[in-house]
């Protein structure tokens, strides 16, 4: 198993983030007929925060980032891209793992969407994620973790 570790992320990092989401989301996005150049960047940016977004790296290299954000009663768990180089080696399912287990989470609803036909809906599904609502676009799904 690849030995990941995990910073928290700086306002420094917004732009290369936005590259990794352009990157990461272009397949799937240009397969939903929904890529647009300005736009897959612009929704990393005005929904990035810091405080809540973590950077993954691999050898002190960034391969991917994850935010996990409090809403009232629950949590969102969203930006969870890994690079294309370094998806399918268990990468997503150690962070996803690690997230679930924080003191913060216990007790309370994960929620998050994915793209229609991604493969990233079958780690979600591992972890106990359940369809809660979709359409033409976006699968919304959640888990109670105790």
């Amino acid at each position: 198993m690849i030995q990941i570790s995990m910073r928290q992320s700086k306002q420094a990092d917004q732009e290369h983030l936005a590259e990794l989401r352009a990157l990461v989301l272009y397949d799937d996005l240009t397969r939903l007929g929904r890529y647009d150049e300005v736009k897959v960047r612009e929704r990393f940016r005005n929904t990035f925060d810091p405080e809540y977004t973590w950077i993954i790296e691999v050898e002190g290299e960034l391969v991917g980032c994850v935010a996990l954000k409090p809403k009232l009663e629950e949590m969102l768990l969203e930006h969870f891209y890994i690079h294309p180089d370094y998806q399918g080696r268990q990468i997503g399912s150690q962070v996803l793992s690690m997230l679930l287990k924080r003191d913060e989470v216990r007790g309370r609803r994960v929620t998050l969407n994915v793209l229609q036909g991604s493969p990233a809906r079958r780690l979600y599904e591992r972890f106990g994620f359940v369809l809660d609502n979709e359409d033409e676009v976006d699968v919304f799904m959640s888990v109670q973790v105790q």
